[in-house]
């Protein structure tokens, strides 16, 4: 039966969607998706511009260097598991418990382990500056609770988003109205900490609740040692492809912190700020998606490839548009959101905005690389880039500032989730489709 949205349309495209139940759904997981970023964006800006303003670059600076160094050890939480458990969930729901709770044994020990590292790293690399490591050790105890997010893995695999789309947003409401009391009342920066981790918290609870409340019992998850050697050994790629990502895309403002200020990490953190907030979009699009790739893959090559043409010209289409429209407006941006003190970012975000256009490829790139079994590919792009980020990050931040983190931002992910197609016989095929969607010509028979 056809969704109820679908007689809103006018009549040239329902003709398109009437009968087609998957792709229904497929859109319909997108819609919430994007509904739950968009208010997310909406609120987050404003109640982040608002923060960057009362705090001003120097504070602003350091509590984004806190979360920045948090990611860095992130990874260690995640394991890679993610697209390895939606995948088999997809392939065999039958065995949910013990994939759920194989998953979520592993990712509560790496959190636990992520944030032992955490609280060693701060102290040795800052000793004498307990505000930073206060920050960083609130923070990196989110790492412990991110384990309930194995409850998405579900619900992502069965294309139902929107039940944990509102398990999400309260908690980002709730902790959204709390930072605005909390800039009301003057509070200190370690507050806005604490803030950033009961919101953590607070999603851990409603994704248990929802889980629930639709019939599931986590006390039903099973832990299994050959599906956890499994998920170990397929996902280990994966896992350090994110770590080398995560480095490629936060070292730059741990380095900025460390060669030069907090300052500069605050000028430099409202320019991504910006850029990054559409990061949401290729995420939301390529899970929602890639469960009729995988489909795909099984019927022809050609559909296959047809639907992997496709995903690479949409995310070409959309980056484009909205890296022509920052950096028209960049500085009427950054003066108009942040103020006069953080007027620098704007060429910072002119410059930094136009990694997202091979970000968005990079992400449409994931599920070929995943259903073709080359995981190992993901983590030596992922490697290159963040080498190349780091040389450039210590040639050019000492000369440029934040501006040249935000070229050494750019070059590096341009590398690692496009050049690098370019380089290997077995890619050379996605680079073509890659190339193909940012020239807008026609690809033709991809195999």
């Amino acid at each position: 039966m056809d969704s109820k949205w679908v007689k809103l349309f006018p009549p040239f495209v329902r003709q398109h969607l009437e009968g087609r139940i998957y792709l229904q759904n497929v859109l319909n997981n997108i819609g919430w998706l994007f509904s739950e970023k968009i208010l997310q964006i909406g609120i987050g800006l404003f109640v982040g511009v608002w923060l960057a303003r009362y705090l001003q670059p120097g504070p602003y600076g350091l509590l984004n260097y806190a979360i920045a160094f948090v990611a860095l050890f992130s990874p260690l939480a995640n394991l890679g598991f993610e697209a390895i458990a939606v995948r088999n969930l997809v392939m065999d729901p039958s065995k949910k418990e013990t994939i759920l709770g194989t998953t979520f044994a592993l990712r509560l020990g790496g959190g636990l382990a992520g944030f032992a590292i955490i609280a060693m790293a701060i102290v040795l690399l800052r000793p004498r500056d307990s505000l930073t490591h206060w920050l960083v050790g609130i923070f990196g105890a989110g790492l412990v609770f991110q384990a309930f997010d194995v409850i998405r893995f579900w619900f992502e695999s069965q294309v139902q988003s929107r039940n944990i789309v509102f398990a999400r947003n309260t908690a980002y409401l709730t902790i959204a109205l709390v930072k605005v009391v909390l800039i009301l009342i003057h509070a200190p920066l370690i507050a806005f900490a604490w803030a950033g981790l009961a919101e953590i918290v607070l999603i851990a609870a409603g994704f248990s609740i929802v889980y629930h409340m639709k019939g599931h019992r986590m006390k039903l998850w099973q832990w299994d040692q050959s599906e956890g050697k499994s998920l170990i050994r397929e996902s280990w790629p994966l896992f350090l492809s994110g770590l080398a990502i995560i480095v490629y895309m936060k070292i730059d403002q741990v380095m900025l912190g460390n060669m030069i200020g907090d300052k500069e990490v605050g000028i430099y953190s409202a320019a991504v700020r910006i850029s990054e907030i559409w990061y949401f979009i290729p995420v939301a699009i390529v899970s929602s998606v890639s469960p009729s790739i995988v489909e795909a893959k099984g019927i022809s090559e050609d559909l296959y490839y047809q639907r992997l043409g496709k995903l690479f010209r949409l995310m070409a289409g959309i980056s484009y548009g909205i890296a022509l429209l920052m950096t028209l407006f960049s500085n009427l941006l950054i003066l108009t959101l942040f103020g006069p003190a953080y007027g620098e970012a704007g060429v910072v975000l002119s410059i930094h905005i136009w990694a997202s256009l091979f970000f968005f490829l990079g992400i449409a790139r994931g599920p070929w690389i995943l259903n073709e079994g080359l995981m190992k590919l993901s983590l030596y792009s992922a490697l290159l880039g963040a080498t190349i980020n780091i040389i450039l990050n210590l040639l050019l931040i000492p000369r440029l500032g934040p501006t040249g983190a935000a070229i050494a931002t750019l070059i590096s992910v341009a590398f690692s989730a496009f050049l690098f197609n370019a380089f290997l016989r077995t890619t050379r095929i996605i680079f073509s489709m890659q190339l193909c969607a940012l020239l807008f010509i026609p690809m033709g028979k991809q195999k």
